[in-house]
């Protein structure tokens, strides 16, 4: 985190956060095993069919039924599974929904996890961190592994065809011409990542060693190009929770040492603190500059963060966007855009935050890793065709 123009000690608690979290144990190399679908990661903005979006559901006081939306409006209800995939839950004993409608409801005696508004918020300085509200109340529930996930239940659904009208992403093979030849080729990649604290991969439910043991975003990417291209990748994520776009130019040398045909630079949420727009996009400049003094070769995707919890007082919300124009601007042959930022300001207008938060301010969960990697991987080659309802 910028340790200026934040107050200091308020500084320390935001990096701490993140680094603190990042810490926690991955899920061991022996092993539960997350089997790679073609399904789980197509673009859930093609197809007709939505693959594990998550909701939270909500019973507000008085109400006797708990509410949750989806993104797209429901043609039929596929499957709806807790968050971890051990239970699944039947339609008119566990849920209703109605034809063309975002919503599902909970009906009285439903197996489905509810929880009351209050269950979200704690009282101030009951945590390690403090995550004031905006509304000056309580504090937003923190949660550093898996608290999120226990509460999120996953929804897979058919949509009309085009329902989402959102941003897209598109691939243009001129973006990337050297990295998408090498695929083409079925050549290998080696890829470097240099991000935060959600580019290590938080509260993913790999990193934390629970079911259903979902890898981060990068190692889905990973894998993504495997399946996809045929082509061996090596992966190096020089990523540490906690750091921001100065920490990022002084790992010029280390991202350089794998020689990577493809860095992926993702910052703006230890940023989004105070950075000035301008200062971070320069940054971002002086840092694929000073790779490619050292690989001259080397091409970059430059990601536009997920937008943080918009109830917490720590973040600047109006420097997410300013932050993706700052990254639009670099964009050159050998230089993407991977916006994340306008997709999840999107999600933040259809949803709630609790819907696909990680830990409640700042990181994805299994749901938004998938959709920093298909954004990212749209980048790379068109997409194949979406398998039929």
């Amino acid at each position: 985190m910028p340790r200026s123009p934040l107050p200091r000690p308020l500084a320390r608690r935001l990096a701490g956060l993140a680094f603190l979290v990042a810490l926690a144990p991955h899920a061991a190399a022996d092993g539960p095993k997350w089997a790679y679908r073609a399904e789980a990661m197509r673009p859930f903005w093609l197809g007709e069919v939505m693959e594990g979006e998550s909701v939270l559901f909500i019973k507000d006081a008085g109400a006797e039924t708990a509410r949750a939306s989806v993104l797209l409006p429901i043609r039929k209800i596929m499957a709806v599974r807790s968050a971890a995939g051990d239970v699944t839950y039947e339609e008119g004993r566990d849920f209703t929904w109605e034809l063309g409608s975002r919503e599902i409801v909970l009906p009285a005696g439903s197996r489905i996890v509810a929880s009351r508004p209050q269950d979200l918020r704690r009282p101030p300085k009951s945590q390690m961190f403090r995550l004031t509200h905006r509304d000056g109340g309580d504090e937003i529930l923190f949660g550093g592994k898996l608290e999120y996930h226990a509460l999120q239940t996953s929804i897979t659904y058919e949509h009309d065809a085009d329902a989402w009208t959102g941003p897209r992403p598109t691939f243009d093979p001129a973006a990337l011409p050297r990295t998408v030849k090498k695929l083409e080729r079925h050549e290998p990649l080696s890829i470097v990542v240099l991000g935060d604290s959600i580019s290590t991969g938080c509260n993913a439910s790999g990193w934390a060693d629970g079911a259903p043991f979902q890898p981060t975003y990068p190692e889905l990417l990973s894998l993504d190009v495997k399946e996809r291209f045929g082509s061996d990748v090596r992966l190096t994520n020089l990523s540490v929770g906690g750091m921001a776009t100065d920490w990022a130019l002084t790992m010029l040398d280390k991202v350089a040492e794998p020689a990577p045909d493809l860095v992926i630079v993702a910052f703006g949420m230890n940023d989004s603190g105070g950075r000035p727009a301008a200062e971070f996009g320069a940054n971002i400049a002086k840092v694929v500059a000073g790779v490619r003094e050292r690989r001259p070769d080397a091409e970059f995707i430059l990601v536009a963060t997920m937008v943080g919890n918009p109830d917490w007082v720590a973040l600047r919300q109006d420097l997410f966007p300013a932050y993706r124009d700052e990254l639009a601007g670099l964009q050159a042959p050998g230089v993407a855009l991977a916006d994340v930022t306008s997709i999840w300001s999107r999600f933040l207008a259809l949803k709630h935050d609790w819907d696909q938060t990680g830990n409640g301010v700042n990181h994805p969960n299994d749901f938004g890793h998938r959709v920093y990697a298909q954004v990212i991987a749209a980048l790379l080659g068109p997409a194949g065709p979406p398998p039929s309802p």
